[in-house]
């Protein structure tokens, strides 16, 4: 299937590592310009390096931090003018943070909102200028998580978050599918990423990696934890032309482990 991505032109935060690095490359794999943004310089210059090498398409790379109004739209600017454009923004930037609610104090809370709610909502807003010139409409893709629509015990402040960027992915779809922008979201589950990894070291290291992934003790209908790639897929296909009727919808990607569709 063509996915119409040739010389369309995307932005990804969190685009260093994990499944915003993923993203960036099967973007750049499909031959679109990519921007990657991120706040750590030297993580960014190894995985332009490392997205170089694997798809022969140079990135661009922008250090900012997303929870920065002006920052995002410092980001943004520098993107669009370097790339000649914006088609596809997916806000990916974020970070776990789950502990019970007595325990989370009024600063974890603005920095969890800052990164994930209002980092999304800056990149968005810098974005729509460019976004509403794209030919055959542009696109924006939220990644949150599962626990945004089924939050558990001790999951905060990151479930409040991510569900505020549910709710803000289906406002937004009805506000900007008269501009031709279509806005879904994804929600991540047990994804192998830098934490997972860690938890993986700490927990269990005696074991292999595929031993870890698949321990039932995870509860996941398809009997393992997910890889990066799996997620970057989702994500690429409803960057592209060939989700072009698809708007205001959320996608889990967490191998069945969830109650909710």
């Amino acid at each position: 299937m063509d996915l119409g991505l040739q010389h369309k032109k995307a932005i990804i935060t969190g685009g260093s590592k994990g499944i915003g690095l993923a993203t960036a490359t099967t973007l750049a794999s499909e031959g679109a310009q990519v921007a990657i943004v991120a706040r750590n310089e030297d993580n960014l210059r190894e995985a332009a390096k490392l997205i170089q090498e694997k798809t022969g398409n140079a990135p661009i790379w922008i250090s900012a931090d997303v929870s920065v109004r002006e920052e995002a739209e410092r980001a943004v600017q520098e993107a669009a003018e370097r790339l000649g454009g914006l088609d596809i923004l997916i806000n990916n930037a974020g970070t776990s943070a789950a502990r019970p609610f007595p325990e989370v104090e009024h600063d974890a809370w603005t920095a969890d909102l800052d990164l994930k709610l209002f980092g999304a909502i800056h990149f968005s807003r810098a974005a729509l200028p460019f976004l509403r010139k794209a030919e055959n409409g542009g696109a924006i893709v939220n990644v949150t998580a599962i626990g945004g629509k089924t939050p558990g015990a001790s999951s905060m402040p990151t479930s409040v978050s991510r569900a505020a960027g549910l709710a803000l992915t289906k406002a937004m779809s009805k506000d900007l599918a008269g501009d031709g922008i279509r806005v879904n979201a994804v929600c991540i589950g047990l994804i192998r990423s830098d934490q997972i990894e860690r938890k993986w070291k700490s927990a269990a290291p005696e074991l292999e990696w595929e031993e870890f992934a698949r321990d039932p003790r995870h509860d996941i209908p398809l009997g393992r934890i997910g890889e990066a790639q799996e997620a970057a897929n989702v994500i690429v296909f409803l960057s592209s032309g060939a989700a072009s009727y698809i708007t205001g919808t959320s996608v889990n990607i967490d191998g069945g482990k969830s109650t909710v569709l």
